[in-house]
Formats: C-alpha cells, sequence, structure tokens
C-alpha cells in the first residue's frame, strides 16, 4: 500500500507502474492504491491501470478512498455527497477488478457523530456495492468521527455483508492508551472480511512513535477468523524498501 505522501527525495512512482515496481521490490502481486494516486478517473485511464496490473500478473484487492463529505452530517445534502463519492468509488473498483473499496468518514461541521444517520448513508452505500459485486470497507483512522467502537456499532446497525470493518493495527494506538486500542481492534476484526492494515508503529499527535504489538494484534486476528488479504503499511521514518521487507517477514512469521 503507498504511503499518505511522496516523501522527500523518493521518486514518485505511477500507479500504472506501481504493481509492476512491487512484484518485482518485494515478490508480491496483490496491491491496495489510495485514490489520490489515481491520475484519473475517465475509462481510458482505468482500462489502462487494469491491464496493467493484469501484465504485471498481480490484482487490486482494495481501493484507499479519501474523500471530504461526512455520511453522520446533519445536512442532508452532506450526506448525498458522501454517498454519491463512495459511489464512484465503487464504480472504479468495479472497473480496476478492485473486489473492495475502504471509504472514510470525515467529521461533519455541523454535527457530532451521529450512528442513526450514519447508519442510512452506509445502507444505501452498501446496497450500491452489493449491486457491483465490491465490499465496502470502514477502518478506524479519524480519532473522533472514526472511533472504533462507533465503527463496531455502525456496522452493528447495518448488518450488511457488504460493509465491513478493515483493522489498522496501529491507528488507534495513536489516539488512545493501549488497553482502549486493543479492545477497539478486537472489536472490529469481529466485522472484519477481506482485508486488515499491518502496521508496527504509528505517530501520535505529539510526535512521538507508538510501537504496535505484532504477536498479541496477529493473535486477535487468528482468533477471530479473519481469511483476507494483510496489507502491509510503512508509514514512517527510514528507508520504506527495509522498512516494508521487515515487515513484510515479520507478517509471514506471525501467520505461521
Amino acid at each position: 500500500m503507498p504511503g499518505s505522501d511522496y516523501r522527500k527525495g523518493n521518486p514518485a512512482i505511477e500507479l500504472t507502474d506501481f504493481a509492476a515496481h512491487v512484484h518485482s521490490r518485494f515478490n508480491i502481486s496483490r496491491i491496495e492504491p489510495w485514490s489520490k494516486h489515481f491520475s484519473s478517473l475517465d475509462s481510458t485511464y482505468l482500462d489502462q491501470l487494469r491491464a496493467a496490473v493484469a501484465k504485471a500478473a498481480a490484482a487490486i484487492v482494495n481501493i484507499a478512498v479519501d474523500g471530504d463529505h461526512s455520511p453522520y452530517a446533519a445536512d442532508p445534502a452532506e450526506r448525498s455527497q458522501a454517498v454519491t463519492f463512495g459511489k464512484l468509488w465503487v464504480d472504479v473498483a468495479s472497473r480496476v477488478g478492485s473486489p473492495s473499496i475502504r471509504v472514510n468518514i470525515p467529521t461533519a461541521k455541523d454535527s457530532r457523530p451521529n450512528l442513526n444517520r450514519a447508519a442510512e448513508s452506509m445502507q444505501q452505500l452498501a446496497d450500491y456495492a452489493s449491486g457491483k459485486n465490491v465490499v465496502v470497507n470502514l477502518e478506524p483512522d479519524n480519532p473522533v468521527s472514526e472511533d472504533p467502537f462507533f465503527l463496531a456499532e455502525l456496522l452493528k446497525k447495518v448488518n450488511s455483508p457488504w460493509l465491513r470493518a478493515l483493522p489498522d493495527f496501529a491507528n488507534i494506538l495513536a489516539h488512545h492508551d493501549a488497553g482502549y486500542a486493543y479492545r477497539g481492534i478486537q472489536a472490529l476484526f469481529r466485522h472484519a472480511y477481506c482485508i486488515c492494515h499491518v502496521k508496527d508503529a504509528e505517530e501520535n499527535a505529539h510526535g512521538t512513535i507508538v510501537q504496535a504489538d505484532l504477536r498479541k494484534t496477529f493473535a486477535y486476528l487468528k482468533q477471530s477468523g479473519f481469511k483476507g488479504f494483510c496489507s502491509i503499511e510503512w508509514d514512517r521514518p527510514g528507508d520504506p524498501y527495509q522498512g516494508t521487507a521487515g515487515l513484510i517477514d515479520k507478517t509471514v512469521q506471525y501467520l505461521a
């Protein structure tokens, strides 16, 4: 999975070349691109991307999608924009052959997180995605709007096989104490289906790197019966190739 930005001194890689690059460097044939790395959403570009991924004997397994509109906002127009944005990326996923997307839940300017409104919006998106055979995932990232227990309640309320959790190994640790974070990770693995993010550390709001307990988190993964993809995410200072390779080795070790 590409990092959240381009580090100074690291050359950018075109998304159409990314699958081949990952296959060459790490002998991995599955990728999870980020929505902001798409140069275009027109059909010609998407078809080129799908062809490039196939040529590399690879596949896209999820698209991490970040938008600006909140699905729980008090303003119905704002909620409608969130659903429309999600549907757009469901269509993109279908076009490039990705079985799932991860949508974000931005904070609303006019409301605190609202379970009922979020559920109504996500139900609409899940219903649409089911018609395209695409799963929609939710990830605990924003500490306000994507609290792990809020997401767990949202998933239970919608209760759709097309709306699932995407547990991240370190995101919650950046915002909460370890007890809260690991309970949240466990809660989300109960709703996970096709993908999780393996990350061994994250920078918190104070600029401190917090470490994830990989042994403990992989134990939760196994206890839940999760059989999806483990997306490797290296998102901190240091050589990204060396860091990613090390995280791959640890993942293989803990999955054994």
